[in-house]
């Protein structure tokens, strides 16, 4: 079998020591972690793995020797051969870096082998050294030295994560994910560096100083109040939420349907996320992180869109051109009611109907202008007061805008309603007027279309209903249709304010910045090229990791929201609009998607 020794490219030149690392169960692999440098004693090695193995949980032991070619260190070879006794394994690597070449040559002592010559048995030894080399050639070929950047594995997470990973402390069985835990867990043993004063030196990624960051530090010592903080305040946030004052059948009904509302009870939600005890597992880490990010971002355009309302009287030139552009709406109105109560484009219309909806639908016109000239002295301070919320983030104010869309056009509304249901009516009728002609019945008990017999009155009056509803149909349907796309238009506003909010609540935004700045980061998988392959020395590839797709980081790390887009498919949504069935484009409270 090849046996595969992943080699960490900072201990390239390390000086000549020991080995640390761990061999990977179930796979003929290695994972070498650091390099211990000579001079040590072996009890204080002993004594350190022991305690790296205590604080990492990972089964560290010494996989051999490693040997650089120094003047003055002639017989430092044979010495670290002789370490095999004193650090038994199944097997022990010898692993050295000869002059004038690029390669490591590497060989692979049993315990049989350890044990024999320990007994002294030196005319096997010498017939081994006299061998004519092609036994050896024999058994370097079968070493494979794959190298890797220790930081980069060392931070960077394999997708998709599978359970193992996400805390149940159970080994995956891939040995490419076993390499990658294996250096992510040996985080203590990376501690160790050259300005320590302890008795052994060591070669790793960060053995010539640690990487810190002073700003880091400061979050992390912050973190730690501003954690409390947080919680009593949601606490007390959810106390007030869950006051029986607010289970009142008219404020839960209008807080199921107010966007503003539901915002609300989402940010408390994410709050209460970014409370919660801190855990290992990566995906609740970039979850977490996700969710701070977003809401930091979202209160950042909050406040710059409050600085620009409340600078240089923005707040004042709205309030002063809503009442005029509410005039110029209703005037528009009028101008369409009065052009399908005559005739529209040529058709002709009952004259009767036409004339009693246009003017029910005048009339409701004129009750909203005088509401809105009502209103008109306090728009200024409900738009103050209202800009306010955009502090807490922008994501609320485009939800107190949809929220503001919805009341300013209720009128549209309501002649939608009333269209939709005189026009549904005409069309079950007419459909339930049809069945009768054709000897047929629906049975509701059994949700069916039954076959009836119908006297000649019933003939009679459903013929005459028939054709009276068939005749009124026309004129109903033109205002249902005008109607209908008004609404649409106010829906589909409303609904591009929803998909703001929903991209801004669940975009992963941490996660998209780690993919552009450190790609490493999220990993997909693994690439191999060769490094090196020179006579007299083993194979060596580089392992180099190729970064996750950005539409598999958005995909991956999605966060769930509350949902705004229609339950219905397009087929669906377009039988309805036919048949004159009601569209609710509110967002429930209850339904969640990733």
């Amino acid at each position: 079998m090849v046996l595969k020794i992943f080699f960490p490219q900072c201990c390239n030149r390390a000086e000549s020591g020991l080995l640390v690392g761990r061999w990977i169960s179930g796979h003929d692999s290695a994972v070498v972690l650091a390099v211990i440098h000579y001079p040590f004693i072996p009890a204080q090695v002993k004594q350190y793995i022991q305690q790296m193995q205590a604080q990492s949980g990972v089964d560290l032991s010494v996989l051999g020797s490693w040997s650089l070619p120094k003047d003055g260190q002639e017989g430092m070879e044979s010495f670290l051969r002789d370490l095999s006794t004193i650090f038994p394994q199944e097997r022990w690597l010898q692993i050295r870096r000869q002059f004038g070449k690029t390669g490591f040559s590497c060989e692979v002592l049993s315990r049989d082998q350890i044990c024999r010559k320990d007994s002294g048995e030196k005319a096997e030894k010498k017939k081994s050294e006299e061998d004519d080399g092609d036994a050896e050639q024999e058994d370097e070929e079968k070493v494979i030295f794959v190298h890797y950047e220790q930081r980069k594995v060392m931070l960077s997470q394999l997708h998709p994560v599978e359970a193992q990973e996400s805390g149940d402390g159970s080994e995956p069985h891939s040995e490419l994910r076993q390499v990658f835990g294996t250096v992510a867990r040996s985080q203590p043993l990376f501690v160790l560096d050259r300005y320590d004063d302890g008795p052994l030196r060591s070669t790793h990624w960060q053995s010539e100083g640690r990487e810190a960051s002073i700003v880091v530090e400061l979050l992390k010592q912050a973190s730690v109040p501003l954690g409390l903080l947080l919680g009593r305040m949601l606490s007390v946030w959810t106390w007030i939420c869950s006051a029986r004052i607010l289970s009142v059948f008219p404020l839960r009904f209008l807080s199921s349907k107010l966007s503003t509302c539901v915002q609300l009870s989402y940010r408390t939600e994410r709050l209460q996320t970014l409370g919660a005890p801190q855990a290992d597992a990566h995906m609740d880490f970039m979850r977490k992180a996700n969710v701070l990010v977003s809401v930091l971002l979202d209160v950042s355009l909050g406040v710059l869109l409050m600085l620009w309302l409340y600078r240089d009287q923005h707040i004042a030139m709205l309030a002063s051109n809503m009442v005029p552009a509410a005039d110029s709406v209703a005037q528009q109105l009028e101008e369409l009611l009065q052009w399908l109560m005559g005739a529209p484009a040529g058709l002709k219309m009952n004259r009767a109907l036409d004339q009693v909806l246009g003017r029910f639908f005048l009339y409701h016109i004129h009750l909203w202008i005088s509401y809105i000239h009502l209103m008109a002295p306090f728009i200024q301070g409900i738009l103050w007061y209202g800009g306010l919320s955009a502090c807490l983030g922008l994501t609320f104010a485009l939800s107190l805008l949809s929220d503001m869309v919805a009341l300013f056009t209720f009128h549209i509304y309501c002649f939608y309603v009333y269209g939709a249901r005189l026009y549904c009516l005409k069309i079950y009728g007419l459909s339930s007027l049809w069945r009768l002609f054709r000897g047929k019945k629906w049975n509701v008990l059994r949700q069916r279309v039954d076959s009836c017999s119908y006297d000649l009155d019933q003939l009679f009056i459903g013929t005459l209903l028939f054709t009276i509803l068939l005749f009124l149909l026309p004129t109903t349907a033109l205002y249902y249709l005008v109607f209908t796309l008004l609404r649409l238009v106010v829906v589909l506003f409303q609904g591009v304010l929803h998909l703001s909010v929903d991209f801004i609540n669940s975009f992963p935004l941490f996660a998209m910045a780690l993919r552009i700045c450190q790609p490493y980061r999220l990993a997909e998988g693994v690439k191999f090229r060769v490094l090196c392959e020179e006579p007299g020395t083993a194979l060596h590839l580089l392992m180099e990791i190729n970064p996750l797709k950005c539409s598999s980081v958005v995909q991956t790390y999605r966060t769930p929201t509350y949902s705004c887009y229609p339950r219905d498919s397009w087929a669906a949504l377009v039988k309805k609009l036919f048949i004159g069935e009601l569209i609710y484009p509110w967002r429930h409270k209850t339904t969640k998607s990733d």
